[in-house]
């Protein structure tokens, strides 16, 4: 029986424990395994409430074939990390991306992701642009920073006053203006206008930069961090030289076990009373609806807009929030925002964005 044929009856066994589990196996022409992707039923149940952002990173080789692996990762309403599917494959052409990519939406019900997190590899960038079209594409933030570590040599050191800049350049910059206004400053200032590094980064800019995402929804996700932690967890799971079978079973006990993360979290939401801070309706109001994990962070945010001063210049459409210290604010660190209102106090929208980015109303806004 051949490795192709084993992993068929494997997974066949599979499939009869789980009804919606489910495989496809891409071989070549000497009927090898090129490419081999599964999924199961809780998975789909994940992706359907959850699937709007998405990472995926294959950096993970697994030692008996060499095969690199990857995870499409992405986060559930306690702020977990949740995992769709995982993928063994031979290589990381364009035409194997294509193939995943297309794979996944089919094991997934149709359903494309709203935005899609990778790290700087043109052929899955590539695929993406042809398999996900309507798609938002962003490079991991993280990738950028370190490769900007690798190349800027003594400007990157923690003793430079460059590195804290361009930091606050990729973190803190809301508008296009702010960050090409920024970027300008900072590569005038420190002689850097020619740095081969940071032309080509400049260049492809709306792929990273915060700015040219405003509106775009990434469940706070910025890198391929979720995918690559999973990544690192799966290594504690697999043995060195494991079978392939070995292998996805190791891989469905990470799952197993991050589930039982999950339910944890579940009831600790259904049982627990959260912990109020103000005692204010807006307060009560958001302990009933959130789970325990999203109402903590809504509490830090509560707590911080105590912090602001309010002015109306349009009666109940157009509000400037500032910040109370705001002769303490740095040069790139905003202290005044734009709060617009609609539909009749039903809607609020502010530049900083947090609101479209991960669907939690900002302290501007509150």
């Amino acid at each position: 029986m051949t490795m192709c044929e084993r992993q068929w009856l494997f997974f066949s066994e599979m499939k009869a424990q789980d009804s919606e589990f489910t495989y496809n196996i891409q071989v070549d022409d000497e009927s090898r395994i090129r490419t081999l992707m599964w999924t199961n039923g809780r998975s789909k149940t994940q992706y359907h409430h959850f699937g709007d952002v998405i990472t995926f990173d294959p950096t993970y080789k697994t030692n008996l074939y060499d095969m690199p692996f990857g995870l499409f990762v992405g986060v559930n309403n306690h702020f977990q990390s949740v995992l769709y599917a995982g993928v063994l494959m031979r290589d990381e052409t364009e035409d194997t991306s294509k193939w995943i990519f297309d794979e996944f939406v089919k094991m997934m019900g149709g359903k494309k992701p709203i935005t899609i997190l990778i790290d700087q590899a043109r052929a899955m960038e590539k695929a993406i642009e042809e398999v996900y079209p309507e798609s938002t594409h962003r490079w991991c933030k993280w990738h950028v920073l370190k490769k900007a570590k690798e190349n800027l040599g003594a400007h990157y050191t923690k003793k430079s006053d460059f590195r804290a800049e361009f930091h606050k350049l990729v973190h803190e910059m809301l508008t296009i203006d702010e960050f090409e206004d920024g970027w300008a400053a900072l590569l005038d200032k420190y002689s850097l206008k020619t740095n081969p590094y940071l032309v080509q980064i400049y260049e492809t800019r709306q792929k990273w930069a915060k700015p040219y995402f405003a509106g775009k929804f990434c469940a706070r996700q910025t890198s391929t961090g979720r995918s690559e932690s999973a990544n690192h967890m799966l290594k504690q799971y697999v043995p060195p030289s494991c079978s392939m079978n070995l292998f996805v079973k190791q891989y469905n006990k990470l799952q197993f076990d991050r589930e039982q993360e999950e339910g944890f979290q579940e009831k600790r939401t259904r049982l627990s009373h959260a912990v109020l801070k103000v005692n204010t309706s807006l307060e009560v109001h958001a302990s009933k609806i959130y789970t325990r994990r999203m109402f903590e962070i809504f509490g830090g945010i509560l707590y911080e807009s105590g912090m602001y001063d309010v002015e109306e210049i349009i009666e109940k459409q157009k509000y400037i929030v500032t910040h109370q210290r705001a002769e303490l604010c740095e040069k790139w660190f905003k202290c005044r925002f734009e709060v617009n209102v609609s539909n009749n106090l039903g809607y609020f929208s502010c530049i900083c964005g947090l609101f479209e980015h991960m669907g939690m109303v900002c302290c501007h806004s509150l």
